[in-house]
Formats: structure tokens, C-alpha cells, sequence
């Protein structure tokens, strides 16, 4: 919801209904947001107990940490029997701390904020190695992940020098063909996750589909900007989505899933919200008609190619390799935002694996949360939830993970040697195993970027050689 001026009478459930849409006094403390909630354990307040404070007006739930421990994830939202968007309640608990100046209680998760949202307001996109230096300075760890950031240094997977760009004033249409879709790849693509971008596109291609990226596409302001300002959250969000359609495309694939979160939930207030709208349109400078439909990687290959064609171009079948499919949160959560039917159980990856001619085994863990940015944050609750997502794949007899996320990547892949686990698993993007199947090659599969090696496995498997 839009933000305004704040009045001294206002009650905090009226501020939280103003902001999420929800009204608090729904709310009969059921405790499904509370027992659903990965993080519970490290709040001073569960979940419903911050409910049940708004509810009474109680201030001192401002003061909480429960709010900046949050790794909005979205299950408290979707499971909600009233239909509250308790993430959202969240969220609004930061801004009306701010608000009213009361120090944050969770000091990395205020310093990663501000930090990221200088870094893209400065450059417009995430300097991703900037970022990590500028909060081990900020917090006094100089040294924290040295090890990690060397090892993705030298695989190139660290981009060292930042990129400065900006939105162009004048936007150059495309020829709207079938197979042609916006492409947004994100910040992480074009450092970190660059195995994900180049196994993409070569998937793309191999299946006929033509990407058009936006120039000057900007930064999608991710988890700092919607738990900052609304509006800043819809500026960043809707400026890539007007890019595409001022281009004359009406579809758009954002592979990386915060990204895809993020539209869907900017083209969700724009239609919901015509105050938000009025002010988002106003700073991005143009009026946004909506036009632009956002996809999934793994939904638009299904819709755009469609699983036979999958199943055709496989010339290397994975037979005898056992695939966890792990979703994480963000590929259907909120479902009012991505329109998941099952939100619980997605299966287009399984679908997919299984087309590759993998197997895809059924486990507990696929859309259970892996810390998100507490991983840069508070690294020790991503590693907590992280290494529980793997013990659930390992459990369940998976050869590998496959996940469609780079902030899962990381979390569940590069952090993985972290965890002091008695066994390693290796994390691919489900694009890495389609690029395999397809038989483009070991090399185009960009193996040796995986922090936890797959050749092993795959070897034995008679995938590669």
C-alpha cells in the first residue's frame, strides 16, 4: 500500500492495514504462521505473538527482532487461514521502526540494507563483491568468507569491478515475434550466478526461443527496497517491467527467482494499489499500462517450448541419476503474486528432470527456505536452514540437487563445504543438467563453476566422461 504522512492517534493495526491490505483483528491465533516459520527459534516474539500485539496496540513490538530475523520466506502469508499477509506485517514493523527512530535490534540486517540499496542507487545494478566487503568492513569481519570469495574469484564467478548503468530515455521496439521474450537477467547473472545466464541461453536457443534483453535494465531493489518503502520498492521493480513493454514485448522471463518474486509483486500493487501506482509512475516517469506478463525460467521453457520439445532435443538421457527438485520459496509464494496453484508442491521441475530422463524423487524439503540474504546477514541461521535442506535430499537417496535460484545456489551450493556435514552434495541449475541432456557439451554445462564438484557423480552415472 502507499505511505503517507502519519497521524499521533493512529493505531498500529490501523498503520498494518494501510500497508499490507490485511486487517490484523482477523487473526484468531491459529499459530500456523508460527509453527510453519524456518526461523522461528531465533525470534524474541514468534510470529502470531507479533500479531497478537498489534492486535493490543502494544509499542514495544517495534522494538522486536523477530521483524529483522525475518527471511521472507512468504510461508506465514501463504498458510494464513484469514488470507493476512504477515511477511507484509513484517515489513511494515521495519519501516514504522525507522519511522519513529527506534535503533534497530538486529544491526547487520539494517547495515545490509542501507548498503544495498547506496549500491543501486549509485550504479543501478548490485556490485555483489562490493557489497560483501563493504558489510565485513561495516560489521568488523574483515576476513569473513575470504575462503568463499577467493574459491568463486578464481572461478569466475565474482565479477571485480562494478557496472554503472541507467535506465535510457528513449527505448528501441522489437519485433514481437512468438518466440521472442523479454529477458531480464538480474545482478546475480552477470556475477556470481554467470553459469546460470550463459546454460540459459544456450538452452533458449537449443529450444527456439529468442531472448531480448532490455538495455539499462536496473537492479529489481530485491528484499532492501520492499522492506524500506513501497514505493521505492515499485520504482525498481516497475522501471525494468515498463522497459519491456515500451520494447513492444508483452512477456518477460526473469530467471533468477527473487527477480520474478519481485515483478509479480510490483504488477501486483500496480493493478491493486492505484495510490502506489500513481506515485510509481510518477518516479519512473512513465505510465505503466500493465502489458507485461513475468515468467519463471523453468514455466516459460514449459509454456514457450513445451515439455515434448524438451523431451525431443534430450540426446544424452541422464538415465540411473536420482534429482531432488528444490524450488525454495519464492518460485510460488505468495501465490496471490505468482498464481501458484499448489503452492506446497510445485512439480515443473520434476517435469522437467524427468523429460531429461533423470529421476525426480519426492522429498519434504523442496520449497522449504534456505536463509536468503541472511546469508550474508546472520551466515549461521543460512547455514542452520541450508544444511537441513540437504539432509533432507540426501535422506530421500538424491545423486544431486537442481535449483533454478542463485541466492538458493549459494546458500545450499557455494556455502555447502561451511556446514561441517558428514557428506556433500552437488547443487546445479536445472539449466547446467538440461544443457547436459541436450548434449551441448561438459564445457557449455560450465561444470567446474560449481563449488561442489557434480563430475563425480555424473561420471558414475556414464553422463560425462
Amino acid at each position: 500500500m502507499a505511505t503517507r504522512e502519519r497521524t499521533a492517534t493512529e493505531t498500529l493495526a490501523e498503520v498494518v492495514e494501510e500497508h499490507t491490505g490485511s486487517n490484523p483483528y482477523l487473526c484468531y491465533q491459529c499459530v500456523k504462521c508460527s509453527s510453519g516459520c524456518p526461523v522461528a527459534h531465533h525470534m524474541d516474539l514468534l510470529p502470531h505473538q507479533v500479531m497478537r500485539a498489534i492486535q493490543f496496540n502494544d509499542e514495544q513490538v517495534l522494538e522486536a527482532k523477530t521483524p529483522w530475523v525475518c527471511a521472507a520466506c512468504v510461508t506465514c502469508t501463504t498458510r494464513c487461514p484469514q488470507g493476512i499477509d504477515v511477511a507484509g506485517v513484517m515489513d511494515t514493523l521495519r519501516i514504522e521502526a525507522r519511522r519513529r527512530g527506534i535503533k534497530p535490534p538486529v544491526r547487520e540486517v539494517e547495515l545490509f540494507t542501507r548498503t544495498f540499496l547506496t549500491t543501486i542507487g549509485v550504479a543501478g545494478r548490485l556490485y555483489e563483491a562490493g557489497l560483501m566487503a563493504a558489510m565485513n568492513m561495516l560489521t568488523l569481519q574483515p576476513l569473513k568468507d575470504m575462503d568463499l570469495g577467493m574459491e568463486m574469484i578464481l572461478r569466475g564467478k565474482i565479477r571485480l569491478l562494478p557496472e554503472f548503468v541507467r535506465p535510457p530515455k528513449r527505448v528501441r521496439r522489437v519485433e514481437a515475434k512468438p518466440n521472442t521474450i523479454g529477458y531480464y537477467p538480474g545482478c546475480s547473472l552477470e556475477s556470481t550466478a554467470t553459469e546460470y545466464d550463459h546454460t540459459f541461453r544456450a538452452v533458449c536457443e537449443a529450444l527456439g526461443i529468442e531472448l531480448a534483453e532490455p538495455r539499462g535494465w536496473i537492479c529489481c531493489g530485491s528484499t532492501p527496497a520492499h522492506t524500506t518503502d513501497p514505493v521505492l520498492a515499485g520504482y525498481y521493480s516497475v522501471l525494468n517491467l515498463a522497459l519491456v513493454e515500451r520494447m513492444g514485448l508483452r512477456e518477460l522471463v526473469a530467471p533468477c527467482l527473487g527477480c520474478y518474486q519481485r515483478f509479480r509483486a510490483g504488477a501486483y500493487m500496480m493493478e491493486n494499489d492505484p495510490d502506489l501506482a500513481a506515485k510509481v509512475n510518477e518516479r519512473i516517469g512513465y505510465e505503466y499500462r500493465g502489458t507485461v506478463r513475468v515468467m519463471h525460467a523453468v514455466e516459460m521453457m514449459l509454456e514457450k517450448a513445451g515439455i515434448d520439445a524438451i523431451r525431443e532435443r534430450v540426446q544424452k538421457p541422464l538415465k540411473g541419476l536420482k534429482v531432488a527438485s528444490y524450488y525454495g520459496c519464492a518460485t510460488t509464494r505468495p501465490p496471490k503474486y505468482t498464481g501458484a496453484e499448489n503452492p506446497e508442491n510445485p512439480t515443473c521441475m520434476d517435469e522437467v528432470v524427468e523429460a531429461l530422463g533423470a529421476e525426480p524423487i519426492d522429498w519434504s524439503a523442496k520449497t522449504d527456505c534456505c536463509g536468503s540474504s541472511l546469508g550474508i546477514t546472520k551466515t549461521e541461521v543460512a547455514l542452520e536452514l541450508s544444511a537441513n535442506v540437504l539432509k533432507s535430499a540426501k535422506a530421500y537417496g538424491a545423486d544431486l540437487v537442481v535449483t533454478a535460484c542463485p541466492l538458493c545456489q549459494v546458500n545450499i551450493g557455494d556455502r555447502q563445504k561451511q556446514m561441517n556435514l558428514d557428506f556433500e552434495i552437488p547443487v546445479l541449475y536445472i539449466t547446467q543438467l538440461m544443457t547436459l541432456a541436450f548434449g551441448l557439451g561438459e564445457k557449455s554445462a560450465e561444470l567446474d563453476k560449481n563449488l561442489v564438484d557434480p563430475r563425480p557423480v555424473l561420471r558414475e552415472k556414464g553422463i560425462v566422461e
